[in-house]
């Protein structure tokens, strides 16, 4: 499975001089990707917006510019020192922008918010857009600080919890959770590359 994340994180081709998900090799000789490069096995990762292994899990992201959600993204964003972009990534992902949205498990609104975790973050009403963006960039924030701002592991956390990723020792081996990360970098990248026109 770790071959999949990797393969898929491959698939980009973006200029080195801003790359910022790194793939590093461990003493064990395990990969894993981060966005904080720790020793010289670290090597960016490539990327291009060419699709052929996963051709439904890419798709240019096409939310309005004037989305009626970004004064609430803008504001979480800068709240908790988050890009953007990576919160409207987060987003199309977990719910494509739909406000009503509940998943099987019961993760609600534009975030997908567990119950528990609403609580937890303070948030009433996890179907106001406006709480839940703010809940789930305060939930990706404090995911960010545990896992030393590693992008990829904090988005594991993210989708499946952050005692699997501690547990696992990085992203857990469940094909949900590397999927996952791997569309949510997609998006953010495609994003980033928009924004830079």
């Amino acid at each position: 499975m770790m071959m999949v994340l990797a393969v898929a994180l491959a698939l980009f081709n973006v200029a080195p001089a801003w790359a910022d998900m790194y793939q590093c090799r461990d003493r064990r000789g395990i990969q894993h990707f981060t966005n904080a490069p720790s020793s010289e096995t670290c090597r960016p990762v490539t990327m291009c917006q060419k699709q052929t292994v996963f051709p439904t899990a890419v798709s240019r992201f096409t939310e309005p510019d004037n989305s009626p959600f970004d004064g609430s993204i803008y504001w979480a964003a800068s709240r908790y020192s988050l890009d953007p972009l990576l919160i409207k990534a987060i987003i199309q992902t977990e719910s494509a922008f739909n406000v009503r949205a509940v998943s099987r498990r019961g993760a609600q609104g534009l975030m997908q918010l567990m119950p528990d975790t609403a609580r937890e973050l303070f948030v009433r009403n996890p179907f106001d857009p406006h709480q839940n963006i703010v809940g789930g960039s305060r939930y990706l924030r404090s995911l960010l600080d545990t896992f030393g701002e590693n992008l990829a592991l904090s988005l594991a956390a993210y989708n499946a919890g952050p005692g699997a990723v501690m547990r696992a020792g990085g992203v857990p081996d469940f094909p949900e959770t590397r999927k996952y990360v791997v569309r949510v970098l997609k998006k953010y990248r495609s994003l980033r590359q928009g924004r830079r026109g």
